[in-house]
């Protein structure tokens, strides 16, 4: 069941990520990932006031979620933190490149979970699942032969280094999700992050965008905002579920979600109608073999 939750969990984030590219185009980033943050928030109010109140609006469904203690807490706002940092650094990188030279970079996350999986964890992977992720080793380091017929060079370029900088926190993320949801429920835990996450946001946009708001990106409003924390909720919805079962392996679930590569290069080329696509459509096919031999090797 976790395999088919990480899968539909990809098809989500790649939807995710062409409404952030939509909605980041000539727009002020801090503004749009406050509206995120307070949107996802508004999802699972209901959920909030239903527990602190007692209320018992969602008892005995998938929806149902607890108080939880001090230290609960204070494990979600962690969690919110190393989160929204990722968000901030992808969310820089992804309106300055293209979709489709994003999305393979952030492919290649699972490899850092693999590893901190490995020495934290203890999970072991098989052959098949080791070919999985060499596969997606090898299309990182054709995807920067890419970029640089784009004007992009990988060491030179600070919106790259936001990108891998969103990677790395991205994989500390999915780490400490193997570690929370061990000891919380789901529903509690993206409830709770998301209201954090919306605090936290609005004192950045207050401190940073709203003294300087004359002299950078104007802000303005598009549809496809609130569509990131309607397809972001959804994905990590099920994200959490996957990792709730006993049997989930965070280093594939964390390599199946970045099969949301796929519909966002797809929408790249569609949508945006971005250059150079035969090139990086290499690098796409090997991350979906790297996805096969995945899928393989944990059956």
């Amino acid at each position: 069941m976790w395999l088919t939750l990480a899968f539909a969990s990809a098809a989500l984030l790649g939807f995710y990520d062409v409404a952030k590219k939509k909605a980041l185009t000539e727009n002020a980033v801090l503004p749009v990932l406050l509206l995120n943050t307070l949107f996802s928030t508004l999802l699972f109010l209901p959920t909030i006031v239903s527990a602190e109140w007692s209320l018992g609006w969602f008892d005995g469904t998938i929806f149902e979620a607890g108080t939880g203690t001090a230290h609960d807490h204070a494990l979600v706002m962690l969690k919110a933190v190393i989160v929204l940092t990722s968000w901030i650094f992808g969310y820089f990188g992804i309106k300055h490149l293209p979709i489709t030279l994003v999305g393979p970079i952030n492919a290649t996350r699972p490899v850092l979970v693999l590893v901190g999986a490995m020495l934290l964890f203890g999970e072991r992977l098989n052959g098949w699942q080791w070919i999985g992720v060499l596969l997606a080793g090898v299309s990182l380091l054709l995807l920067s032969r890419a970029g640089r017929r784009e004007g992009v060079r990988f060491t030179h370029n600070i919106w790259i280094v936001c990108v891998a900088l969103s990677a790395v926190v991205g994989a500390a993320s999915g780490l400490y999700d193997k570690y929370i949801m061990t000891q919380l429920d789901p529903v509690f835990v993206q409830s709770r992050y998301n209201l954090y996450q919306l605090g936290m946001m609005a004192v950045l946009v207050a401190l940073l965008w709203l003294p300087r708001r004359g002299a950078t990106t104007p802000f303005r409003w598009d549809w496809s905002i609130p569509l990131i924390s309607i397809f972001l909720t959804a994905a990590d919805f099920v994200y959490f579920y996957a990792l709730s079962e006993a049997d989930a392996m965070i280093s594939v679930v964390s390599m199946i979600r970045r099969g949301s590569v796929v519909v966002s290069f797809l929408c790249g080329a569609l949508l945006f109608r971005e250059r150079n696509l035969r090139a990086k459509a290499l690098d796409l096919g090997l991350i979906l073999v790297g996805m096969l031999f995945l899928w393989w090797g944990s059956q």
